[in-house]
């Protein structure tokens, strides 16, 4: 089979609009949560978001171009532009007919939406902005990554919900073992910080809206004052080549994308299967695909919504699948710091895992003030502050809306 490995990233969140500054507040234990800016929130009971901060589109790409492109194709195409810079692969040296494209994407462009449809409302279907297709469908991220760097090879773009960035970085990594290409941009983005965004998700009662006045401290996962997930935006991409092609060319490697396992609850449109079976089977295939053992992983990032179902029901799926290991191992989830960034979500926390592993750094969870315990949130989630230790293997999991657990797994090179 062959070998699949990191040799790029490119991060955008709430923490930084680059890897190094996204990282860099993971290890400081930052949050990048806040009142929302980006819309007037007077009458919403949730005020509380983990936006990207002052983003400048025109630092990565053609200013002209990018106002063709909604937000969540903005931070797409800024990550990738960062992740082949990092991975030294540039329009002119990659072999665009080898390299595949493959993003996970929840929801498309929610802003041009939203209003483009009020536009319709009010004004009449003459009104519509001309390229309101164009900017809101989910393909378009991919879409103008491709034009950018003439990339030919295959591009799909996948919405698993919450899954979405960690099953693409599964279907890529079949797509170079199975020789299909040699290098795949992969991973996942995502914008709905928006009136209506924010409003469909709160009429689900899945947001916070007792944290307000304290916003940064408002995701709290497996802690006994969790109330709901904080919505983030961002995107991650991760460079995976073939592991002779990336040492033919001289590339750094990071770590090895080792194993992918899938499932499905077969349970609840937005609820998790709280024996956490589905999710456990996605771990277990994936373990099984990277050929490790349970015992051989030391860290886990957690899907860690911080909602009262999702933290007891993730925490019986690692139980069922690493055994006693689960107690044994450190969990965190950084969703505590950049928010749920909904389909970039599994494509950010796989960074977090390469990097993890590259500087032998656990991650904290923070706001950890209440272990919930009682509820079933035993383990050891590397309360408030990250901690130094060795690292050879790390897994991420995305539990998505409609039943979609995605599981990743690398390891140290």
């Amino acid at each position: 089979m062959r070998r699949v490995v990191v040799t790029g990233m490119g991060a955008v969140s709430a923490l930084g609009n680059t890897l190094e500054e996204t990282w860099q507040g993971i290890k400081e234990g930052k949050s990048g949560l806040g009142n929302i800016t980006l819309f007037d929130t007077e009458k919403y009971d949730c005020k509380v978001a983990g936006e990207v901060k002052n983003f400048d589109p025109g630092m990565w790409m053609d200013k002209k171009e990018s106002r063709k492109m909604a937000r969540f194709t903005q931070f797409a195409v800024a990550a990738s532009v960062q992740a082949l810079n990092d991975a030294g692969l540039t329009k002119e040296n990659i072999d665009g007919k080898r390299t595949s494209i493959m993003i996970g994407n929840g929801i498309g462009g929610f802003e041009t939406w939203e209003e483009s449809f009020t536009k319709y409302v009010t004004s009449g279907p003459s009104r519509l902005p001309p390229m309101t297709i164009p900017k809101l469908i989910p393909n378009e991220a991919a879409g103008n990554i491709s034009m950018m760097y003439g990339i030919h090879g295959t591009s799909f773009t996948l919405a698993t919900a919450c899954a979405s960035g960690t099953d693409a970085l599964g279907i890529a990594l079949d797509q170079i073992r199975s020789g299909r290409c040699d290098v795949c941009i992969s991973g996942g983005t995502e914008s709905t910080i928006t009136g209506f965004g924010i409003a469909s998700f709160q009429i689900l009662h899945t947001l916070p809206t007792t944290f307000n006045d304290n916003p940064e401290k408002a995701s709290r996962p497996f802690d006994k004052d969790r109330c709901g997930f904080v919505m983030g935006e961002g995107a991650g991409i991760l460079i995976l080549e073939e592991y002779e092609h990336a040492i033919a060319r001289g590339a750094e490697i990071y770590a090895e994308f080792a194993g992918y396992g899938g499932s499905s609850d077969a349970y609840h449109l937005t609820s998790p299967d709280p024996s956490g079976d589905g999710g456990a089977l996605a771990m277990t295939l994936a373990l099984e695909d990277a050929k490790v053992k349970p015992e051989d992983v030391q860290y886990y990032n957690a899907h860690g919504t911080s909602t009262p179902i999702n933290d007891p029901a993730e925490t019986a799926m690692l139980k069922k699948a690493f055994g006693e290991h689960a107690y044994k191992m450190k969990v965190s989830s950084t969703k505590s710091m950049t928010g749920h960034c909904l389909g970039a979500a599994g494509a950010l926390e796989a960074i977090f895992c390469v990097k993890a592993i590259q500087e032998g750094f656990f991650p904290p969870t923070i706001n950890l003030e209440n272990q919930d315990i009682e509820g079933g949130c035993d383990l050891d989630y590397v309360a408030n502050k990250g901690v130094e230790g060795n690292i050879d293997c790390a897994a991420s999991g995305s539990l998505g809306f409609g039943g979609h657990n995605g599981v990743v797994v690398f390891k140290k090179i």
